[in-house]
């Protein structure tokens, strides 16, 4: 069985080069509330029915697994709009990073700048003088990285 053929999203016209890559969030903001409650709910009436059962102990743990997974919700929405953006134009390279509030943006000479695959995780670094090492792809599986890597070596020799 073939792997599905890869297509990366390039936008900007054809004198530059610009890339973004963001999470996949596979479910809406109201999807996920949704889901939420549902397991709150559940969770919460099955150890309601231990409670009066006798069980009572079961109510606190039922009450931290409620709160993490309030935990769980709000990490999950605070990263849902996670991207990185590349873009190469006049010999300059852009690189913005956006994780959870932070957001990174990094101006490096294309002339000086190289691509690397870091052999630990296969994550693709961007070194260049003053630019110390900036990571991209963190939201693409090793394949796709190799691919990104090899994308972004192309590129930067043209």
């Amino acid at each position: 069985m073939q792997s599905p053929q890869r297509e990366w999203a390039f936008l900007g016209s054809s004198d530059g080069f610009s890339l973004l890559l963001k999470r996949n969030c596979s479910i809406s903001p109201k999807g996920m509330s949704l889901v939420f409650a549902v397991l709150a709910l559940v969770t919460l009436g099955i150890a309601a029915g231990f409670a009066m059962a006798g069980a009572w102990l079961v109510l606190p743990f039922a009450g931290l697994e409620v709160a993490a997974l309030v935990f769980a919700f709000f990490w999950t929405a605070r990263h849902a709009g996670d991207y990185e953006r590349i873009e190469v134009a006049s010999g300059r390279v852009w690189v913005e990073v956006a994780e959870g509030r932070a957001l990174r943006r990094h101006a490096v000479s294309a002339s000086a700048l190289r691509v690397r695959l870091a052999s630990a995780q296969q994550r693709v670094l961007l070194t260049g003088a003053g630019a110390g090492e900036i990571e991209v792809g963190r939201h693409l599986d090793a394949q796709a990285r190799l691919g990104l890597a090899d994308e972004l070596k192309r590129t930067l020799s043209l």
